[in-house]
Order: structure tokens, then sequence, then C-alpha cells
């Protein structure tokens, strides 16, 4: 788990209880980053943690792991894995990438603006799984697709004013994964689960617990 900056504890909480996983490693530096097999990138504040990234020399050994192993952004995760960011803060700020998407920042407005809702994820949890209840705290959308090889994984429903693709809060690209809310803010592991099995695929040991960043 990235552990810089945002809502990172959270997410260790639900990793431990997940058998897969054999140790939920905060990474800090890039010692610890070599060390994992997937990477979780919180949420809280996108244009922070790139500063702070930077000033430990750890934002391009990150760009050179989103590009070739799981990673998963939840919130300020997903605009920073994102490939267009708008909205940013004067200036911009510096972007991972390598997901085929545009974001907006903070699209519904600011913490007041906070809001829950129940998503339906029938490619990650199944067709007759229960929804999954979502926490949007100043949230991003994703405005653009930019790559066939970009799955869909949730929209919000019934957003007046929204287009089609100004609905997604959650989309996976391969090896990488993106959600506009906070997972790691409810008590459902299922999607924590969901990318754990994503981490074992892709290492092709399907039965093997994976070391996952924290």
């Amino acid at each position: 788990m990235l552990a810089l900056q945002g809502a990172f504890i959270e997410h260790v909480h639900i990793l431990k209880r997940l058998p897969e996983v054999a140790e939920a490693i905060l990474v800090r530096t890039q010692e610890q980053l070599e060390s994992v097999d997937a990477l979780i990138i919180p949420g809280g504040e996108s244009t922070a943690m790139a500063l702070i990234a930077e000033r430990c020399g750890l934002f391009e050994p990150l760009r050179k792991f989103t590009r070739s192993k799981p990673t998963w952004g939840t919130c300020a995760g997903m605009i920073l894995l994102a490939n267009e960011a708008s909205k940013t803060k004067k200036g911009g700020q510096q972007l991972l990438g390598g997901l085929d998407i545009a974001v907006n920042r903070n699209q519904f407005g600011s913490q007041v603006d906070s809001f829950e809702t129940d998503l339906h994820m029938s490619a990650v949890l199944g067709e007759s799984a229960p929804p999954f209840h979502a926490v949007f705290i100043r949230a991003p959308i994703v405005t653009a697709l930019n790559s066939e090889d970009v799955q869909v994984l949730a929209k919000l429903e019934h957003q007046v004013g929204q287009t089609d693709t100004e609905t997604i809060v959650a989309v996976r690209q391969g090896h990488l994964m993106a959600t506009a809310f906070h997972p790691e803010l409810t008590p459902d592991d299922r999607l924590h689960s969901y990318f754990v099995r994503l981490a074992q695929d892709y290492k092709g040991k399907s039965q093997d617990v994976v070391t996952m960043a924290n």
C-alpha cells in the first residue's frame, strides 16, 4: 500500500482479513516498492501524493511499477493512474498514467457534497451478487475511455445532467484497476478480494499468497 498520504491504514485493515495476502507492506521507499507483488494507491490528495513521491525519489519508480505490476487506485489513486486529468490545481499536476482514461477531479464538489450509493458491479461481483455500497468523497469521475482495452466495472445510476461516459466510476485495463470511491470505508471486502485475485492471476499462481503494498 502506498503510504505517503491519505487513507492507507483503512486498506491495511481489510487486507489483513484476507487469507490470500501474505503481508500488507506500507510503501514509503523504492526498496519497499520493489519487494511487493501489487500496489494500492489510496484516496487522499492526489497533488500532495505526487509532490511527496517526487521529494522521496519515488515518483519514477512508481511509474515504472504501474506499467508492469497490478495496481489499484482509489479516488486520488484513480486520478494518478489516469493518462489525463482536468480540474487540476493551478499549474497542473504530475500523473503516473498508464490507464487510458481521462478524469475530472472533484466532480461532485467539496467535502460537504460527499454521498453514498449502491453500485451494481456484476463484472466484478457476479450477476446475482448484492450491490456494493460505495462512499464518494471529493470524488473524480471518468470522462473519457481512450482505449477499447478499458473495461467499465461500475457506473452511477440516475445522475441527472451527466453524459453516459461521465457516470463511470470504476474501470480496469489489464493489470490496472481504478475506483472513484472509497471501498476501504465500508466493511465489504469484495473489491479487495477481487484485486487480490487479479494480482494472483497476474503472477500465474492462483493458489499462492501475494504480498500487497500498502
